[in-house]
């Protein structure tokens, strides 16, 4: 049986390095980035309206440039608290044996 992931629906900018995001689950909320602005690569959202060009990429990630994406997982843990072994139930399986 295929595990099924949560993946991003919906993804909209707000002020302060934040999104609203919702996922398939129906899991939603504001998750906060502002720890990534203008570190590494994230030095693209120096300019604010680069941030704001947020969309949601073919295989699920944030992308806001052909450089800068972030895994959509790894937003849905951020967002839910989660740990990947909880989305990922193999993963339990891995450490455990």
């Amino acid at each position: 049986m295929k595990e099924k992931i949560p993946f991003l629906t919906e993804v909209k900018p707000l002020e302060k390095y934040r999104l609203h995001v919702k996922f398939s689950d129906g899991a939603q909320g504001i998750v906060n980035l502002s720890d990534f602005a203008g570190k590494g690569v994230f030095a693209l959202w120096n300019d604010y309206s680069q941030f704001e060009k947020v969309k949601i990429g073919t295989s699920g990630e944030l992308v806001w440039s052909d450089e800068v994406d972030m895994d959509g997982l790894g937003i849905y843990l951020k967002l839910t608290g989660k740990k990947p072994e909880d989305v990922l139930p193999k993963l339990r399986q891995l450490t455990h044996a």
